[in-house]
Parts: C-alpha cells; structure tokens; sequence
C-alpha cells in the first residue's frame, strides 16, 4: 500500500516543500530510503522502527522503501523523523488516515517515541501555508514558533501516539494561536536605558542621527571613554519591529537554532557582539550546510564589533558586500543560499594600539609608526561604508559625578521614532528602501534636495575632507537624517554642517 505526506526542507531562510511517500510491499522485510538523504536522515530508519515499537504498534515485517521527493534536492536533519513514521504505519494498515494528505508534519523522534523540537520550523510553516495545507503537526516545544503564523492550523505533538491518533480521529488536539502583534508589543520594553549615561553629549547625539537613520557608526576614544556602555544601550533608542519584521527576524533566528525552547517570537530588535577571534565563516555565514551568520543574525538589529582594529583584516572586508547589498550570496556544491543581512554596525576602537593617544592623562607609549600601522587595519572602502565617525574624550571623574542624570532613552527613542516616520511616509512604495540609510545613489536628488547654501556647504567639506563619491553619498544622507529630526521638509546649511562634524575622523585619524 502507498501513504503520502508533507514536510519542508530548509535552504537559506525559505523551505522546499518535501512529499514524503511510503510503499510498504509483500517480501523480505526490508527498509529502502531514497531522495538524496544526508546520514541524519539515512538514521531515521532505526529511530523510526524503534520509536514504533515503543509506541505501542506491531513490528513492522514488510518491504518498506520510503522516497522523497523531489529526489534532486538533499535532505538533511532529523525533521522527518515523525512524517516517515506516520505515513509508515498509514502504509501498513497499523492506522486509518484518510486524511493524512491535508496535514503536513514535521519533528525528530526519540526512541521512547517522544517527540523532539528542531530548527527552522518556522519557513516550514511558512511553506506549508503557501502551498495550501490545512494543518502542521509539529514538536510541542516549537509549537509557539509555528504559531505566529496565520492562515494555517498549528498542532502540538508530545509523541508518535499521539500524532498518530489525531491523523486517525481518535484524539482530538486544538491548534495553537498566537496574536502576532500583541507578542511583539509586549517584547518591546527593557534593557540598559541612556539615562545612566553622563557627558559624552556629542556622541549621544551622533547614535541618535545615526539610529534615526539607520546609519553605520564609528567612536574612536580611549579606554573608559565610554563606548561599550554606549552602543549596548542603542538597542533601547532603537524604533520597535513591526510584525512583518519580528517574523523575517524570527525566521533567520529558527534556521539558526537560535531560539529557546517555547520562544515563539524575536519582538526585539537584534544586538549582536561577536568576539574579535570570529572567522569569516561565523561572520557571513556559511558552512558545509549553510547557516547564517553574524550579520544576518543581526538583521533588521544591530551589529556591534568592540576592538574594531583587532578583527582579521579578511574579516572585516568580507563586511563590504553585505553593507552595502543588505544580503549574504553563499555558494556551496550542495546548495546556493541567500541570506539577509541588513543591519546597522557600530564599531568601536582605541585610537592606538595602548588607547592614549589623545588621553590627557595618560601618556602614549606608541611611535608613529606603530599608530599608522594601527589604523590602516581598517581599509578605506570600509570607512566609506560607516556614515558617522567620531571621537570620544574621556570624561574626568570629577565631571561624572557632579554631573546631572542623562536624557532618559524613552525621550530619544521618541525622536527617533518621529524620525523614521517621516521616512515611511517619503519611502512609501518603494521596494526595499526603510530609512535613509537605505536610499540608492541614484536617489539622491529626489529625498536629499540642496539649497544654494546647503550646496556651498557640501562643496567647502568636499574640499577640506577629501571624501569619496561613496562618503559624499553618505554625508548627504546623514543629513537628511538631520533634517528629519528636526522636522525639516529641506536639507539646509545648518544640516550639512552639523553632519561634516561627523566626518572629522577622515580628516585627523587616517591621513
């Protein structure tokens, strides 16, 4: 007899619909998996048979031979685990399912014939739904991943018994809903907050332009100037996801096995800080079986490399693609996966290889020569790509103390806000475009009109800076961001001028 079912495969961040069939046939029993199947998947034989067995079902004395299909596409993990079974004991008489074609199902098996979570259910249910099925049977523990996804059925499985019961109408099982907007709402709130911030008003200002416009940072300042403590807070300035964002967010997040058990959503904006010793590989993404990596992790968040200088030169140039694309193209024999990766980068760095340089306090240890050597670690084409560029003087002590509280990050992130507002209502249907960060060149002309003043402006810091036609492009919309949070429908003078300041490193750190 013949059983067919549905799961998915993964590739990249979307899945591949995956028609799982079972002919079971008079002969020596045997078990024949065909399709392409990674070793994973080759297992599922004994995890099935055993898981089986303690459900409580006959051995199974047959010619088993299971396909999937399509046969050219490789299948990999243990996700069909639970659809072989299934369809297995459909094929065999050991359960009535004449329904089990409307269902799609997806999980690992233990051996006890529990039912184990695995990664990436959430593109699975995406797919399921495209295609038109009415239900996914899936895991209990990824229920509430697959559940922000409206238009199809979710029901959570503890066992093959129970999966098998409910495909046969023995036992009835509610699917799992979960409003989407409200889980992203109530995700929203937390984290360290501006407020305990003192001094350092110049760069406060520099990350609110820069996150009201999805704009790269740079801060250069010495030891305890205060550039860890401020970039770990710009995630609470940073303007709330959207649900159609939570759900791209959430769905990189699954593939990646990135989140818990039971977490159903990502309703906050991503923060990502890897470690200097990070290969490009962990960077990018990639693998045998590609899996994202840093910076599509860090999609729609924010990426943040502390000790900037001190990341591989090869490293930090594979970053020029995906900076200025928003998406990571990897190649393997296997497969070819597009991963996004737009993200805001912050970076932070000493000034030289001891911190001091520009420390009044401190004495620097290192020549000249050690310096340049430093800073030419990051290349030019790199700097082009970071809009804002500043420096952070230490704060004396005596300062911090008698120094008021800062502004609180509710009172930012409400110009921020404002801010991007404007910008969804310039860039309304257009494609691909969400802040200014965002504009393409060719653009330019259209959002970021000059003055006659604003254009003397831009023409004075041309020549005193010595910019790129890829910085210049950066500058301009840096201060449209400027305008915007000042409620300005042009870029005037005052915005051009106060967005040069914000180049002042191309001038004094890398000549």
């Amino acid at each position: 007899m013949l059983a067919k079912c549905h799961s998915g495969a993964v590739y990249g961040v979307d899945a591949q619909t995956v028609e799982i069939e079972v002919c079971a046939s008079d002969g020596a029993p045997q078990f024949t998996m065909v399709g392409l199947p990674d070793q994973a998947v080759k297992e599922a034989k004994d995890r099935v048979s055993t898981a089986i067995g303690n459900s409580g079902f006959k051995k199974i004395e047959s010619n088993i031979t299971v396909n999937l299909a399509p046969a050219d596409v490789r299948k990999e993990g243990p996700i069909y685990d639970l659809p072989i079974a299934v369809t297995l004991l459909a094929a065999t008489n050991k359960v009535k399912a004449p329904e089990l074609s409307e269902y799609a199902l997806a999980g690992e098996l233990a051996l006890s014939g529990d039912v184990r979570r695995v990664r990436g259910i959430l593109p699975i249910v995406l797919e399921m739904r495209r295609i038109g099925k009415r239900g996914i049977l899936v895991p209990e523990e990824n229920a509430d991943e697959a559940s922000v996804v409206d238009g199809i059925d979710v029901y959570p499985v503890r066992s093959l018994r129970e999966a098998v019961d409910f495909v046969s109408g023995a036992l009835p099982i509610a699917p799992v809903r979960t409003d989407l907007a409200a889980r992203v709402a109530a995700g929203r709130d937390g984290g360290d907050d501006f407020a305990d911030v003192k001094g350092q008003d110049n760069a406060k200002r520099a990350i609110e332009v820069a996150v009201a416009g999805g704009h790269n940072l740079l801060m250069v300042g010495s030891p305890g100037a205060g550039k860890t403590m401020l970039a770990r807070r710009i995630p609470s300035i940073l303007p709330p996801l959207t649900p159609e964002e939570a759900l791209e967010v959430t769905r990189i997040h699954s593939v990646a096995g990135m989140l818990k058990a039971r977490e159903s959503l990502v309703a906050r904006r991503p923060f990502r800080a890897p470690h200097h010793t990070v290969s490009d590989a962990g960077l990018l993404g990639g693998g045998t079986h590609p899996v994202p990596g840093e910076v599509s992790l860090a999609h729609r968040g924010v990426l943040f490399l502390d000790e900037f200088p001190e990341f591989r030169r090869n490293v930090l140039e594979v970053m020029r693609q995906p900076l200025e694309d928003g998406h990571v193209a990897i190649s393997r024999v296997s497969a070819a996966c597009d991963f996004p990766s737009r993200f805001m980068l912050v970076a932070a760095m000493n000034p030289c290889p001891c911190g001091y340089t520009d420390d009044p306090k401190h004495a620097c240890r290192c020549t000249q020569r050690q310096i340049a050597a430093y800073r030419a670690k990051i290349s030019g084409p790199l700097l082009d790509r970071i809009d804002i560029q500043i420096a952070l003087p230490p704060v004396p002590f005596r300062e911090i103390v008698d120094l008021p509280a800062g502004e609180s990050s509710a009172a930012i992130r409400a110009r921020v806000v404002a801010a991007r507002e404007i910008q969804k209502r310039r860039f309304a249907g257009l494609r691909g475009i969400h802040c200014n960060a965002e504009i393409p060149a060719r653009d330019l002309p259209r959002f970021c009109r000059l003055d006659a003043a604003a254009q003397e402006g831009m023409r004075l810091m041309l020549a005193q800076l010595d910019l790129s036609a890829r910085a210049y492009d950066r500058v301009l919309k840096v201060a449209r961001t400027i305008a915007d949070l000042a409620g300005s429908p042009n870029v005037t003078a005052e915005h051009v001028g106060e967005a040069s300041t914000f180049r002042e490193l191309d001038r004094t750190y890398w000549d």
